[in-house]
């Protein structure tokens, strides 16, 4: 697995998929996800329709640089943000959403690409917004996928999918594995696969399991603050993409990004939940295809 240095103090692993030669498609990934959540077979089957495809892991996931030496005590978090003294809750947490915006950017440099399709899902199109925010000229096209503004009163989640997010998990692999059905609370209500979540948690576990990232990530995810202003200042032309069974984050949160970014497009799935059903791939690899050829002018190469 490549490791490159994006910003320094921080590398990133990642792995590409499909021609250099053709458009770069950076997935980002979201809370304590890793790369591997992008199923290799969707990347391929992307990388089929005339994409460079790269995905990786944000910095205190999977196989990128570790933050261990700043803990963060969820229960003082929490607790911190909860009573309003956002100043104590920013000062537990070492990194924003900003710098992890810039590590996909600095991977972008560090492999030599300027400009690229940036497609970010859940707390990855937090961080996917951000990066179109901070720096538009780099980004051919935002995808907002299963995401929100930051902004209360949209995209919340249910108080049961709440619970199995910031939940403890079982701290050995049976655990663990068997755990990942949870996240049903969140998953297609038709599509839906326990089967294949356990098959995540496994192949994650193994990979490169590091659950003291949690609290770091969420701690920038929460005090990210709101997008609003900024999103209806982007001129990058945008896709938003939710699915209507999303208990996790309410397609509120995809509706209102749509509506703040100018001639933004909406795509709202029916069943589809806080996931990537294998079913519902066709229907997303083509909306991507679109999206990244109508930026390019020359639609799909397949």
């Amino acid at each position: 697995m490549p490791i490159i240095e994006s910003s320094p103090g921080v590398s990133l692993a990642h792995e590409t998929f499909g021609d250099p030669g053709d458009p770069a498609v950076l997935l980002v990934a979201g809370f304590s996800a890793q790369l591997i959540s992008w199923h290799e077979d969707f990347c391929r089957a992307l990388a089929a329709r005339g994409r460079h495809v790269i995905r990786y892991d944000n910095r205190d996931c999977g196989l990128s640089t570790r933050f261990d030496e700043h803990p963060v005590d969820m229960g003082d978090f929490i607790a911190s943000v909860s009573a309003g003294d956002i100043p104590s809750a920013l000062a537990m947490v070492p990194y924003s959403l900003r710098d992890m915006a810039d590590d996909g950017l600095g991977l972008l440099t560090a492999l030599g690409i300027e400009r690229a399709h940036v497609v970010g899902s859940s707390m990855g199109g937090m961080i996917a917004q951000t990066m179109a925010i901070a720096d538009p000229a780099r980004v051919l096209t935002l995808t907002s996928m299963m995401s929100s503004t930051g902004e209360p009163g949209y995209g919340g989640s249910s108080p049961e999918a709440q619970a199995v997010l910031l939940g403890p998990k079982p701290a050995g692999r049976a655990g663990y594995v068997a755990a990942a059905e949870r996240e049903m609370v969140w998953a297609s209500k038709r599509y839906g696969d326990p089967a294949a979540l356990r098959a995540l948690a496994a192949a994650s576990y193994d990979r490169a399991h590091h659950p003291a990232g949690v609290g770091r990530q969420i701690g920038a995810m929460v005090l990210g603050g709101s997008r609003a202003d900024a999103l209806r200042e982007l001129r990058v032309p945008t896709l938003v993409i939710h699915g209507l069974d999303d208990t996790l984050i309410d397609p509120s949160g995809g509706e209102r990004t749509a509506d703040l970014v100018p001639g933004a497009e909406l795509l709202l799935i029916p069943d589809m939940g806080h996931d990537r059903p294998r079913e519902l791939w066709p229907e997303l690899i083509d909306a991507l295809v679109a999206h990244t050829g109508r930026a390019r002018g020359d639609g799909d190469r397949a």
